[in-house]
């Protein structure tokens, strides 16, 4: 957690102390690092961090607000554990033997394709806030009592803040994200986490 506090810091640090202006340049590519966990529930536990590539195209600027579109290729590394046992109904085949394996910790790989949609607010020469909502295929490597492993989706609505520093972007977002597979696959009831996410892009 001190690592973690420690990336927001500077992040803010470096928005707050160098100054720059925006170039006005149409694409971007950058990278974002980011955690985070479950809403509080009595029936799991769910912990992640991820890695994600931003390749971001500008499509419209209008005098208050700019349009872009972007597409994230991620990987997340997460930790699943089932608490509530019960959720193992006994009309599931061999319930007895899944309470015991699901109950366990176990490490779930993600790896996502999203593409997203983004509302900026300019704010002065140097900052700006955003709106961001991206959904995407998705592949988990684990069973667990929630998802199948296989095929998913997984949707993100986020909120951010930027900083221009003259072709470098500074960006922390929070967001929510729901990840399931549509029915699918078998099990389907997903997990919903809340996150942060911290990052650098270089405009072209």
């Amino acid at each position: 957690m001190g690592k973690k506090l420690l990336l927001v810091v500077l992040f803010l640090c470096v928005a707050f102390v160098v100054s720059g202006q925006d170039k006005k340049d149409k694409i971007a590519i950058g990278f974002n690092y980011g955690f985070g966990s479950e809403f509080n529930n009595r029936n799991y536990t769910f912990t992640n961090h991820f890695y994600k590539a931003q390749l971001y195209y500008r499509i419209k600027e209008t005098k208050h607000f700019q349009y872009e579109i972007l597409a994230q290729p991620e990987i997340n590394f997460a930790t699943h554990q089932l608490l509530n046992f019960y959720f193992v109904k006994p009309q599931t085949p061999d319930y007895i033997q899944k309470r015991e394996e699901y109950t366990k910790l176990k490490n779930v790989h993600e790896y996502v394709l999203n593409l997203g949609f983004l509302i900026r607010k300019p704010i002065g020469k140097i900052f700006s806030i955003y709106a961001l909502a991206s959904i995407g295929p998705m592949i988990t490597d684990t069973q667990t009592e929630r998802m199948s492993e296989g095929f998913a989706f997984a949707d993100v609505l986020a909120f951010g803040v930027l900083a221009n520093v003259n072709k470098f972007r500074f960006d922390m977002r929070p967001s929510i994200r729901h990840v399931s597979n549509a029915g699918l696959n078998g099990e389907n009831a997903g997990y919903n986490t809340r996150n942060v996410e911290i990052g650098i892009s270089y405009g072209l």
